[in-house]
């Protein structure tokens, strides 16, 4: 299947459950925003990105893991309580926030040696979630798993991510041309937690991958 197919079924997927996400995610993404400005507040500016970015990695393992598990059960016809996806985040929350501060290492290390090796580590990693919250595997196995199985797919992950990126790029600096800083903190929450939102459509975007690319796998 070519990215844009992929891109279309998961913007139809995404447009079909939008509901659900936001009742399963946005509080958290809202949640993770406000933590962000608050901390933003209190420390000097040179600490302040290094405690968001400890914030982000609180946070995302919990509305990402609670996302990936409504696309498993939506995907196999089942209706999950918001509750009950709650419940199996929690108890994924340790393993996946190990899984999110390793890859977010090696993916700024990679960008720090001109920007191409971060990227590739990106793509490589693009199924390790998905491996650790729905095949029940450790942060490092799903790691090597997903550099396995992206191997001869890195032009479709990267077409499809650049898909993403870019209008969603465009929609930020939109944004920010509108309402240019300083921002109230009201503007501030609402842009933040806009563009938190969207980003989860790459969530669905790598899941429909990873289950095309698992189907394509040649079994045992």
């Amino acid at each position: 299947m070519n990215p844009l197919n992929i891109l279309q079924d998961s913007l139809y997927f995404f447009r079909h459950n939008l509901i659900s996400i936001m009742v399963l995610c946005l509080p958290l993404v809202v949640l993770e925003s406000l933590a962000k400005q608050a901390v933003g507040n209190a420390v000097t500016n040179n600490a302040s990105h290094a405690y968001e970015l400890l914030v982000g990695l609180f946070f995302y393992p919990l509305y990402s893991g609670a996302l990936i598990l409504l696309l498993d059960a939506r995907t196999r016809g089942e209706q999950p309580r918001t509750v009950d996806i709650w419940a199996m985040t929690l108890r994924l929350w340790p393993s996946f926030a190990v899984l999110s501060a390793v890859s977010t290492l090696l993916i700024m290390f990679g960008l720090s040696l001109f920007v191409l090796p971060g990227l590739w580590v990106m793509i490589k990693l693009a199924f390790s979630e998905y491996l650790l919250v729905l095949r029940q595997r450790t942060p490092m196995m799903a790691m090597r798993e997903s550099m396995h199985m992206t191997t001869g797919h890195f032009l479709r992950i990267l077409v499809c991510l650049l898909c993403i990126y870019i209008p969603l790029s465009m929609i930020e600096g939109v944004g920010l041309y509108l309402l240019p800083e300083p921002q109230g903190p009201g503007v501030s929450l609402l842009l933040d937690s806009l563009t938190s939102f969207l980003q989860l459509f790459m969530g669905v975007v790598m899941f429909r991958l990873f289950m095309l690319v698992e189907g394509d796998a040649p079994k045992a």
